[in-house]
């Protein structure tokens, strides 16, 4: 259900509240490009935390990112300052793409007299009731398409779905650098190991022979990428049991990243933020999936494929202590299965 009214102006001014993470920032990408597509004209601006928001810096669709510390709502003098600054920016329209109170609030502080969030099922905590316009959607629709259909109520109705990340001139060299550095210029794949649940997470001795089987097969190299040092160990692991057909990543910010994952014919990895920007840059990806289903959650696109032999049919805090299980009902050939579907087309 929602309101169906239009805007109060041909050009309103808009805001758009998606604080974290980065996969869930990367899927609501799509907003602002159909909100720009839509109203050319009109200022669009885009709230959100911490370092996810290096990758719409430079967007066509959005006029100016708010980027807010973490834990802002801890302290009443950032609030006022936020506040002040909402206000002098004369919002007409905030879409709440969160579902969450913390979202829902920032959007009411904006005094957007129109703030547009999720009913059923996704609306969530106190945000339904700070909201002022709500759409429902069906469960079962992908988080891409779910973000999509909050653009109803501005008389927009399934809008092509385009991410537009920007290419970033010095992110773009050092991808080139990598490529010829690591001596894979003919091409080669991408493998990220690593997620933001343990339940997430599948074995690193099956990662490896999925490189092995890449370059023995397709005599594709890949590479492996990581964050931070608890995957910069799986990652060692894959490279040192690949059989020699892995090397390991350069370590990449989030927009060096995107660079990397626009040169690779293959990206590799489980529901997380990398595999979803790897899909925005219209990369092909093979999606390994356990406790969150797939369906939902899977990479966007018709050019990728979600492997999942099993999820956890319960809530969000039973999947993310799932038992290693789920992701480890994947097998290997399942996997290199997929990875030759995709390299064997013309």
């Amino acid at each position: 259900m929602f309101n169906s009214r239009r805007p109060t102006t041909a050009d309103p001014r808009i805001l758009i509240v998606r604080l974290s993470a980065i996969g869930d920032v990367i899927q609501s990408t799509p907003i602002a490009c159909a909100l720009r597509d839509r109203f050319p004209k009109s200022f669009i601006a885009w709230a959100i935390e911490g370092r996810t928001s290096a990758l719409l810096e430079g967007h066509r669709a959005i006029d100016e990112l708010i980027v807010l510390p973490k834990g802002w709502l801890k302290s009443p003098g950032g609030v006022w300052q936020l506040r002040r600054r909402l206000l002098s920016l004369k919002f007409d329209v905030a879409i709440d793409g969160q579902g969450l109170t913390k979202a829902a609030l920032l959007a009411r502080l904006s005094a957007a007299p129109r703030r547009i969030g999720f009913g059923k099922p996704w609306g969530r905590e106190l945000s339904p009731w700070l909201n002022t316009e709500l759409v429902d959607t069906p469960p079962d629709a992908h988080v891409v398409d779910r973000n999509m259909m909050l653009l109803k109520p501005l008389g927009i109705d399934a809008p092509t779905v385009r991410f537009d990340f920007p290419k970033q001139p010095a992110a773009e060299e050092k991808a080139d650098a990598a490529v010829r550095q690591l001596g894979v210029e003919s091409g080669f794949a991408i493998i990220n190991p690593g997620a933001g649940w343990p339940s997430k997470l599948w074995p690193t001795d099956r990662f490896a022979a999925v490189a092995a089987h890449l370059f023995r097969k397709h005599q594709l190299p890949t590479l492996v990428v990581w964050a931070g040092k608890s995957e910069r160990e799986m990652a060692d692991a894959i490279v040192n049991h690949s059989e020699g057909a892995a090397r390991l990543a350069p370590d990449t910010t989030l927009v060096e990243l995107a660079a990397l994952a626009r040169r690779a014919r293959l990206f590799i990895g489980s529901d997380t933020g990398p595999l979803h920007l790897a899909a925005a840059v219209d990369t092909p990806c093979v999606g390994l999936y356990g406790p969150w289903p797939a369906k939902r959650h899977g990479p966007y696109g018709s050019k990728n494929v979600s492997l999942q032999k099993a999820f956890y049919e319960g809530p969000t805090k039973g999947r993310r202590s799932a038992p290693p299980s789920y992701m480890e009902a994947i097998t290997t050939a399942d996997v290199c299965s997929a990875c030759d579907q995709f390299l064997e087309r013309k």
